[in-house]
Formats: C-alpha cells, structure tokens, sequence
C-alpha cells in the first residue's frame, strides 16, 4: 500500500470512529479492532483502496463524505503528544500512526511527484504537507483552503 493511501485510509478510519463515537472523545470506538492502535488509526487497506477507486467496500466511509479538519482536531486531541499537524508533514503522519522516518517522506515525495531535492527535508517537507492536504481535497475530502497553502 502507498503511504498517500495509508493517510487516507487512516484519515477514514478516524472519521469513522467520531462517526461512531461522538460523544466518547476519550473512548476507543466500538469499531475498532482489539489489535488496532489507541489513536484510531483506521480499519485497514481496504478502506483506503475503496475510498480512492471510488468503490465502497462494506462499513467503509468515502473520503468525499470525510470532513478532514474535524477527524484530524478529534485525533489530536485523543492524543497524548501535541503534534501540529496543521504545518507539519511528520506531526501529521504521527497523529495517524504512520511511519515518519525520512525514508517514508522520500517516498511518499516519490508517490507525490515531488521535483525538489529530497536532501533538503526542510523544503520537501513543506511541499508534502500541502501536496497531502490539496490531494485529499481532490479525493473528495473536505479540507479548509489554509491547510492547503
């Protein structure tokens, strides 16, 4: 799976469970398997694959019916660490239990068609973050223009 599709699905997966779950901000959703991750991180591949295929797989929500802001601030605040995922590439895949490492940011520069170079992480990382926002936006989700520029 692509790490853009990783985002997406956990991005999903944390919609989902305020869906399921909104009046219990401190509380595990009652969807979410034992073995999945405290910060909700979402239900798995198969919702990332249906939600950017436009398929539906069963009990999956699609990305266009996911307010993105409002999933990410509940994940934030169920979260122990203070991340700013509103700036921060690395903060964002953190909150969502993705693999922050460098070598994950190259390669989802590389995913995304980054042209810069990949040395200069503090540029790349910039472009990430706006490249991920503006591409959920075009995936359906709902995101504020300010987190796209």
């Amino acid at each position: 799976m692509s790490i853009f599709s990783s985002i997406v699905s956990a991005i999903v997966g944390a919609a989902k469970a305020a869906e399921a779950s909104p009046g219990t901000a401190g509380a595990p959703p009652a969807t979410q398997s034992a073995a999945g991750p405290t910060t909700t991180a979402g239900p798995g591949p198969t919702a990332a694959t249906g939600s950017m295929a436009g398929s539906n797989p069963v009990g999956a929500t699609p990305l266009s019916q996911v307010d993105v802001e409002a999933a990410l601030t509940k994940l934030a605040a169920q979260n122990r660490e203070k991340l700013d995922w509103r700036r921060s590439i690395v903060d964002l895949m953190k909150l969502l239990d993705i693999d922050s490492s460098l070598g994950a940011r190259k390669q989802l520069a590389k995913e995304l068609n980054y042209s810069g170079n990949t040395d200069d992480s503090a540029s790349m990382n910039i472009w990430l973050h706006k490249q991920v926002m503006t591409k959920l936006a075009a995936s359906g989700g709902k995101v504020p223009d300010e987190l796209k520029s």
